[in-house]
């Protein structure tokens, strides 16, 4: 992929009100942690995250990429109804359908003639749908577009934490590790073609994607099963079931779910890192040492050093998040420049590399002149 007409003209940003603590999710893990005999700070130290953010209960997915959306908006001076392109690009959405990008698009409220829909890709979303928007540009097609996101944590680390609390064994304490690294957040990123840039600043010039799809099974979020006997699962207190699941009956239900294998997430994650990284090199022409910042996905500090040291990039050159928002899914990245920009790290003329990775595995690069 290669660009020349394409800017990311501004970003905007929803942060939730809630503070949750990584020491106040151990505390309520404290039966689990007691059985198993782990020492307190466990969770801080092997993820380095402090603390991450939720949202109120019920917070309506749709608000929060709205709020965003009119950030992004209002930064740049650029009316919503001169977008061509609305993507919403969240892992977590309102409903089936519609696309949560149409509840958005009528808060906004987005011209007639607008395309929009969802677009889904793990912690990858925003990022396609930054491509997806730069490609129309490219052919003409569009003028600007946006690509909103909003993420929420709290219900899938709430039944988590339950099913830790149930099934108090090493195995799901390892497996659920990923999961209480989870954070929420909003962002929006409006792209528009350089006749439209009042700026003309942080000019998107390309970018390269590669896959290891045999590696699908190793991060997975969605809908179990759950036993067809209620009393068999929980004893007699359903009413907590139909509290954190879905009921389709009494002998028929379902709740949410996500299991990681983060050691295998890390290995192979790393290694689709590098050869994705060997070719953006090649693609935009950029040495290592010709790169002056990079952003990446917001996992943890394991995962921060081994991108890192394998792609051979100084630490000095990245900016991180995940220490005090956690880990916000397809969030991360954006906000993370975002608040980098914020605080002065990214600067007008620096190279700077977009280095996403996501499940599946999924990994897409980006590189934009700021």
């Amino acid at each position: 992929m290669k660009y020349s007409r394409v800017y990311l003209e501004s970003f905007g940003y929803e942060l939730p009100p809630v503070v949750v603590s990584t020491s106040e999710l151990e505390s309520r893990l404290e039966p689990l942690y007691q059985e198993l005999r782990l020492p307190a700070g466990q969770l801080e130290l092997l993820t380095g995250i402090s603390e991450r953010r939720w949202w109120e209960r019920d917070y309506s997915l749709s608000d929060g990429a709205t709020a965003a959306a009119k950030k992004a908006l209002e930064s740049a001076q650029f009316p919503a109804d001169q977008v061509d392109m609305l993507i919403y690009a969240g892992v977590c959405r309102e409903q089936f359908e519609p696309a949560t990008a149409c509840n958005v698009a009528a808060k906004l409220g987005i011209h007639p003639d607008a395309t929009m829909f969802d677009l889904s890709n793990a912690c990858l979303g925003v990022l396609n749908g930054i491509v997806e928007i730069a490609n129309r540009i490219e052919l003409g097609q569009a003028r600007a577009g946006m690509v909103v996101s909003c993420e929420t944590a709290r219900e899938i680390n709430e039944i988590t934490i339950s099913q830790m609390l149930q099934d108090r064994s090493i195995d799901r304490f390892r497996h659920s590790l990923a999961t209480l690294t989870g954070g929420s957040g909003a962002v929006a990123v409006l792209v528009v073609d350089e006749k439209y840039s009042m700026q003309h600043r942080r000019k998107l010039l390309g970018g390269v994607t590669k896959n290891a799809p045999q590696h699908n099974g190793l991060c997975r979020w969605g809908l179990e099963e759950l036993p067809k006997t209620i009393e068999k699962y929980l004893g007699s207190d359903a009413s907590s079931l139909f509290r954190n699941g879905l009921n389709f009956g009494l002998d028929h239900c379902v709740r949410p779910f996500m299991a990681t294998d983060a050691g295998a997430v890390l290995k192979y994650g790393v290694e689709l890192g590098l050869r994705t990284w060997k070719s953006f090199q090649t693609k935009l022409g950029w040495a290592v040492d010709s790169l002056d910042k990079v952003i990446c996905h917001q996992v943890g500090a394991g995962h921060r050093e081994a991108i890192l040291r394998t792609l051979g990039i100084a630490p000095e050159k990245e900016f991180s998040t995940y220490q005090f928002l956690g880990n916000i899914g397809t969030v991360s990245l954006p906000l993370t420049a975002a608040l980098a920009e914020e605080r002065d790290f990214l600067r007008a003329g620096d190279r700077v590399g977009f280095l996403g990775i996501g499940s599946g595995l999924n990994c897409l690069m980006l590189g934009i002149q700021w």
